[in-house]
């Protein structure tokens, strides 16, 4: 039987991190265990690549029918292979706001305020613009500036500032609020994933097995002795002497637990498996942000689009790429963006924007040939909940996602308002300079045909989290150590862990949070 001290499931964001940390010292035999690829070829390394459409990088899931978006099913792209959705995402670097952390200590998850997790956000980040209060600069996660902006981002960002938006050159700065450019994971042109990060650098102790699928945990008497996992055609078991961490995911992880029979006790039953841990909340407590996406197409060629001219753009730009690493391929599309309060009550900003210089339908996946911009509007702290759920006893199989969206009405109320802020700034100068054309024309006075729009048109933007949250209270199913409750050994080191989603995109604080785990099972290590 194989043998490891610690056995990672999963290497998206928190897996990586978590695995990398664990190996650095060479102390501990640390095996990670990956469903897809290596990922590491040209497409997922070139940045405006995007290989969302790519099954070997892409889970690509689908929700059930949801009430809330007119019974669609939405879309779920998650991440396949080393790296995770950290090498199919649009490299956004946002951390949230402090008071999410606060809320999150508040919610009875002691150590996780914004002061206990801001040294661990500078640990793992290496700026560009150098290490301060607010940032660091020898971690593995490189962050840069954008080197190439397109002139249209650049318009949105003044757009925002006539009306009096204020500019903000750092999002993870002491301020959140206002307009401006992203920071984005990469180094030197490149894509820069949480496994260039963390799983670069070649270890005798750090094993990977990719294109492994974790079928099961196994534990018994309470305490986890090891994985089950199927690869090459066959069925194999390895063996944890110390500890395992489950980093699947927020739909994956939910699924692995309850394939091992830990979940909602009656759920487990109908689907034939013993409860070895009855826990209500192992699926439950999903959110993510809702998102509406307005596009406008422009007369002529400046901005992107898939026309005959466009494409040989995109080819002459590739091409640029391979050779210095620079220009229009270096672009992670969503360019420049605002945090707004669009409700005055609100501390905090309720309502995320994302301009991309280039024309969005379908989540990427329509083929559009004429050039022009998209605009998302995201509700930050949503107030729908959802859950994931077994729709198969294969680990290979996609869960039951139901996000649940919009079904609380407090949420359909912030994403109006949201979108009519969006909407004002784009209409104002420089940006309405370009004559766009509204390609799905909102009337913002027949409420009951807006709120029809939306439904017909919202979706998610991918940042689903909160199915296994931690908590101090008996029912959350990992401690604020990330320790499951029930089975001794065995951890937890992605976004399911969050109780309640930040108000910002969740790469970064989902490699915080794999940085954490990472720490509290050394430590506990070194307490036994």
């Amino acid at each position: 039987m194989e043998e490891a001290d610690i056995v990672v499931i999963g290497a998206g964001s928190g897996g990586c991190a978590a695995a990398g940390r664990l190996s650095e010292d060479g102390r501990r035999h640390v095996v990670l265990i990956e469903a897809g690829g290596r990922n590491m070829g040209l497409r997922t390394r070139m940045p405006g690549m995007l290989v969302r459409g790519d099954p070997a990088s892409n889970w690509a899931f689908e929700t059930v029918p949801q009430p809330g978006l007119g019974g669609r099913r939405g879309y779920q792209p998650r991440g396949k292979g080393l790296g995770g959705s950290s090498a199919i995402n649009a490299m956004l670097y946002l951390r949230g706001h402090p008071e999410d952390y606060e809320g999150w200590a508040a919610l009875g998850c002691p150590g996780w305020g914004w002061a206990d997790v801001l040294p661990w956000f500078r640990a793992s980040e290496a700026n560009v613009r150098g290490g301060d209060a607010w940032h660091g600069d020898a971690g593995p996660l490189c962050v840069a500036d954008q080197q190439f902006g397109h002139p249209g981002s650049q318009a949105f960002i003044n757009a925002a500032v006539s009306l009096g938006v204020p500019l903000n050159r750092d999002f993870n700065g002491p301020v959140q609020d206002g307009v401006g450019w992203f920071q984005v994971t990469q180094r030197r042109g490149e894509r820069w994933s949480a496994a260039r990060a963390y799983l670069a650098k070649r270890r005798d102790n750090l094993e990977i097995l990719t294109e492994a699928l974790t079928e099961r945990i196994l534990f018994d008497g309470g305490r986890i002795w090891g994985v089950a996992y199927r690869r090459d055609g066959e069925r194999r078991v390895i063996r944890a002497r110390h500890a395992v961490i489950l980093a699947a995911g927020a739909f994956q992880t939910p699924q692995l637990l309850m394939l091992s029979g830990i979940g909602p006790g009656a759920h487990l039953q109908q689907q034939g498996l013993a409860v070895q841990v009855d826990r209500a909340e192992v699926g439950a407590n999903l959110q993510d942000h809702v998102d509406y996406v307005a596009s406008f197409a422009v007369p002529g060629h400046r901005f992107l689009g898939q026309s005959l001219r466009g494409k040989l753009r995109f080819a002459a730009s590739a091409l640029r790429w391979m050779v210095r690493r620079t220009g229009g391929m270096t672009t992670p599309y969503a360019e420049s963006g605002a945090f707004l309060r669009t409700d005055p009550r609100s501390r905090v900003p309720d309502v995320q924007l994302h301009f991309l210089p280039a024309i969005v339908e379908d989540h990427g996946r329509a083929a559009v040939t004429a050039h022009g911009y998209s605009c998302h509007a995201a509700v930050l702290r949503p107030a729908s909940r959802g859950m994931v759920r077994l729709a198969a006893l294969d680990a290979g199989a996609a869960p039951r996602i139901d996000p649940q969206f919009l079904t609380d009405p407090r949420d359909m109320t912030t994403l109006k308002r949201g979108i009519r802020t969006m909407y004002h700034i784009l209409g104002a100068e420089p940006l309405a300079r370009y004559r766009p054309r509204d390609r799905h024309p909102l009337d913002f006075g027949d409420e009951a045909g807006f709120e029809r729009a939306i439904r017909a048109r919202a979706d998610t933007i991918y940042h689903p989290v909160g199915t296994a949250r931690m908590g101090s209270d008996d029912a959350a199913v990992c401690d604020p150590c990330l320790r499951v409750r029930g089975v001794a050994g065995l951890y937890i080191a992605d976004a399911s862990v969050m109780p309640r989603i930040v108000g910002g995109n969740t790469n970064a604080p989902t490699i915080m949070i794999g940085e954490r785990c990472a720490d509290f099972v050394a430590r506990d290590l070194a307490a036994t």
